[in-house]
């Protein structure tokens, strides 16, 4: 039988979300029916409030979330009732090219469930990312739920399943960051700070964090960064060369998706140097850029798509980190809220006050 609960709607582009109550249908086959404890407020949301990433209202907000599945469907072997899972949306097909070669993580392929969930009137909900977790209960495919330890906590859990990951990804999986590597990274909100953790994680003898606002450099600071950059009183390229001894840093995270401080990150690495671009740009954005210092320069230019991850590799490995004390999840969350409160905390996250605000169900 279908649930009725309640859950956050954006109707129309730039309207206010509203907390409406929603149709969830029973799993079919391949699907999972999750109870959702947790869920971050990330930027992504806002994107689809504002009509940025399609026009396919009304959606059905949140994705970065945990909780427990209540229901599986026909052929679902991975999860079962009552399993604490973090829901991720790149459930891999295990069938295309990519995964065939053994990168899954690049699956052409990802799913989602088939069902659709609906407003009380019939119309359908778009999730965002598939998902849709501001919402009491959701329905997603059985792929996207990845079962951790029940010990950690939803609220800290939940944000691995985008910005945490992420960032870490971006350092470590992307980036390729090793012991004794220089690592600056260029924007110090949640996904910035994410990959600083990851780059000390990783061992990285220095990390530079550079942002415009000294409040974000502080929590980069007590992140791991060893060094910081307002890119507002300096220039930020020269700071991060004259920091490694004049000769840029070994690998450049970009978490702002800006032409502008792109070709910060690629003129500030050193010769060979890795830049990874995790910001996310706007479809109308232009790079522009010297092709013979692109061919000069070597190195890699990468982009980073939720860090490069594969949840079942890469969360239960996190989440053991943060239970034994070496990963911080905690850090991350600023505030819990309720699940009435979203449109305030969009307003808090355009403002820089907060890293994250977790609704709680």
């Amino acid at each position: 039988m279908a649930h009725q609960v309640r859950a956050v709607v954006a109707r129309g582009k730039g309207a206010p979300v509203s907390l409406e109550t929603i149709v969830v249908p029973d799993p079919g086959p391949g699907e999972a029916l999750v109870k959702v404890e947790a869920c971050g407020v990330c930027h992504t949301d806002l994107h689809y409030r504002e009509g940025g990433i399609s026009d396919d209202f009304p959606f059905l907000l949140g994705h970065e979330a945990a909780g427990t599945v209540e229901a599986v469907g026909e052929g679902v072997t991975d999860v079962a009732p009552g399993d604490f899972v973090i829901l991720n949306w790149r459930a891999v097909c295990g069938q295309c090219r990519a995964c065939l070669r053994g990168r899954p993580w690049y699956c052409f392929d990802t799913h989602n469930a088939k069902q659709r969930m609906t407003l009380l009137d019939g119309s359908e909900l778009t999730p965002a990312l598939g998902i849709g977790a501001f919402a009491e209960k959701t329905l997603v495919a059985a792929g996207q739920c990845t079962k951790v330890d029940r010990a950690a906590s939803a609220a800290a859990a939940g944000l691995l399943g985008c910005g945490v990951m992420a960032g870490i990804g971006a350092a470590i999986n992307t980036g390729g960051v090793g012991r004794g590597d220089s690592v600056a990274v260029i924007g110090c909100g949640g996904v910035g700070d994410a990959a600083v953790v990851g780059a000390r994680l990783a061992g990285a003898a220095k990390i530079i964090a550079v942002d415009v606002d000294d409040r974000k450099l502080v929590t980069a600071k007590k992140m791991g960064a060893t060094h910081t950059v307002n890119s507002r009183d300096a220039d930020a390229v020269e700071a991060i060369r004259e920091l490694t001894g004049g000769f840029g840093a070994d690998v450049v995270i970009e978490a702002v998706g800006r032409p502008e401080t792109y070709r910060q990150a690629f003129y500030a690495r050193d010769l060979a140097g890795t830049v990874v671009l995790v910001g996310v740009p706007t479809p109308e954005m232009k790079l522009e850029l010297p092709l013979l210092d692109v061919f000069g320069r070597g190195g890699a230019l990468k982009s980073s798509w939720y860090g490069d991850c594969l949840p079942s590799r890469d969360f239960p490995v996190l989440v053991d980190l943060h239970l034994q004390g070496r990963l911080d999840l905690d850090a991350f969350v600023t505030e819990t809220i309720a699940l009435d409160e979203v449109e305030k905390a969009f307003e808090r996250m355009r403002d820089g006050d907060v890293l994250r605000s977790v609704v709680i169900l």
